[in-house]
């Protein structure tokens, strides 16, 4: 089990920038997958950037190039940052680790990022 607490969301104007950051409560050093979802008010949760285990990073169409995963195992805390920020990008964010692909996974409680101007 562990304890993922999110935090860094907040009110942004369109092409503004937020880094997100979700410190976990056990090493991250391994793990299966690690990532970001967002869910907007009325859809689907989806996946925003995510990390495997081997190390490469997944991230969805509407985001790259906008954002950046990243993680310091040493601090137990990974990293979205985002930038070029648009409305569409407003939602609840997530933080997400599951350690083995047995585990069905930790979620963290949500951080709410808004982009409006």
């Amino acid at each position: 089990q562990v304890q993922l607490v999110e935090s860094g969301g907040g009110l942004v104007q369109p092409g503004g920038s937020l880094t997100l950051s979700c410190a976990a409560s056990r090493s991250i050093s391994t793990i299966y997958t690690m990532g970001w979802y967002r869910q907007a008010p009325g859809k689907q949760r989806e996946l925003v950037a995510a990390f495997t285990g081997i190390g490469s990073t997944n991230y969805a169409e509407s985001v790259k190039g906008r954002f950046t995963i990243s993680r310091d195992a040493a601090k137990n805390t990974m990293y979205l940052q985002m930038s070029s920020l648009k409305p569409d990008d407003t939602a609840v964010y997530y933080c997400y680790v599951r350690f083995h692909i047995a585990d069905a996974g930790n979620w963290g409680q949500g951080t709410q990022v808004t982009v409006s101007s």
